[in-house]
């Protein structure tokens, strides 16, 4: 029970003030176990969240308490940290820009796609998110939307593919996809769900190529997308707004998409993408 109004004593209270500041406080967990720090840096500088490295090292050490360190901890080893140039780097690891892709009226006439599969037609066990092998689709555009990437992630595992773009043509999308998808057993590739922009105008070809059904989400409507829009902000922390694309290699992007694909997720319970992923290829989904 603290002091009332009747026992307090301005006095007393400043000289316990006095003693606790000049008493040395237990050190910090991460300031002594080199081992433990070590690793949290390793995975700061991967630009894992503090929760994502807390979660994570108790399913790498279950029975070693010494590696377990709570998240709040990271943060205040983070924000104190008494090396001022490292504390920058770390503090830009967690900084996390909100960035939305807004869309912009094309001056241009467009035309839409031809014989489109509409999402209202798409299964409704692909909502429930139960079967991996479905996935949804999408361009990251470069500065004046001439360069662009392509971003494939799996409903169900988060798996992730970032397909290097020759140009934004139909066929060089749909090349690319294909190229992505080739060497994917086939349980593991049941349909694509894609937004109305031209350069899926070659869907039919894709499916031919590749045996996805591709589904068509109504026009501005990015929440019927929702995965991909969350993992394109996640690739957009490497590569924000302004990037030419065109000269970003595919050795960049792969490393981009590994490090994705090795990432904890909280959504995973904490394994990785590339985890869950192959177990769930090993037991034929």
């Amino acid at each position: 029970m603290g002091p009332t109004r009747s026992t307090y004593r301005a006095i007393n209270a400043q000289k316990h003030a006095v003693h606790a500041a000049k008493t040395p406080r237990r050190q910090r967990k991460l300031y002594t176990n080199h081992k433990l720090e070590r690793i949290v840096v390793k995975y700061l500088q991967l630009r894992w969240s503090p929760e994502q490295i807390a979660k994570r090292l108790r399913i790498l050490y279950p029975h070693n308490i010494t590696m377990h360190i709570s998240h709040e901890a990271i943060y205040a080893y983070v924000y104190i940290h008494p090396r001022s140039h490292l504390k920058r780097q770390l503090l830009f690891q967690l900084r996390r820009q909100h960035k939305y892709r807004w869309v912009k009226k094309d001056r241009q006439r467009s035309y839409p796609i031809q014989d489109f599969i509409s999402i209202d037609d798409r299964p409704s066990d692909v909502d429930n998110r139960r079967i991996a092998g479905h996935w949804e689709g999408d361009l990251i555009m470069g500065p004046l939307n001439k360069s662009a990437i392509g971003t494939l992630v799996e409903r169900t595992t988060r798996m992730t593919f970032i397909a290097k773009l020759k140009n934004k043509t139909a066929v060089s999308v749909r090349q690319a996809f294909t190229r992505k998808f080739a060497r994917l057993p086939v349980e593991i590739k049941k349909s694509l769900t894609y937004d109305q922009g031209q350069e899926m105008a070659e869907h039919k070809v894709f499916t031919e190529k590749t045996k996805i059904r591709v589904y068509f989400a109504h026009p501005h409507s990015p929440w019927e997308r929702g995965t991909n829009e969350n993992t394109n902000s996640l690739i957009r922390d490497f590569f924000p707004k302004g990037t030419d694309f065109s000269k970003i290699n595919a050795h960049q992007l792969k490393k981009v998409e590994n490090m994705l694909n090795d990432r904890p997720r909280k959504v995973l319970n904490f394994y990785t993408p590339r985890e869950v992923f192959t177990k769930t290829v090993a037991l034929g989904t």
